[in-house]
Parts: structure tokens; C-alpha cells; sequence
């Protein structure tokens, strides 16, 4: 089992990034939450902020399940 969002996040979002299928940029993620994801293993983005970067990342609805599965409602 993954032990936190960012593990989760850095998991798929590394895996887009080195095959081309997205760039930091198209993901329309601010800086400063990146930076908290990579520094902060407690940190979850906000559930709008993660249902955007599912399309924004146009993960798969098990990818973005992983994702979901951590934010608060």
C-alpha cells in the first residue's frame, strides 16, 4: 500500500513525465504545492486541486482512484 498522497502523486506523475505524455507545465500545478508535496510526505492537495490534475494528467479512472482515495471531503 502507498503511504501518502505526494508517494502516490510522484509515482504516477514520474512516470508521465519520463515517457513525454505530459510536462510540468500542462499540468497547471502551482509551484508552491509542488514544492510542499516534495518536502511535506503529510501534504494532500485539496479534492478540486486533485480532480483538476486527474484530467490535466488524463489519468486513468484507476489512477485518479489512487489519487481520490486520499483527499478529505
Amino acid at each position: 500500500m502507498i503511504k501518502s498522497f505526494a508517494a502516490a502523486f510522484f509515482r504516477i506523475y514520474d512516470r508521465k513525465i519520463t515517457s513525454g505524455e505530459i510536462t510540468f507545465s500542462q499540468t497547471g500545478m502551482k509551484k508552491e504545492d509542488f514544492t510542499k508535496l516534495c518536502t511535506d510526505q503529510s501534504y494532500v492537495l485539496p479534492r478540486t486541486e486533485i480532480e483538476r490534475l486527474c484530467n490535466a494528467m488524463k489519468l486513468t479512472s484507476e489512477e485518479a482512484q489512487t489519487l481520490l482515495q486520499w483527499a478529505e471531503d
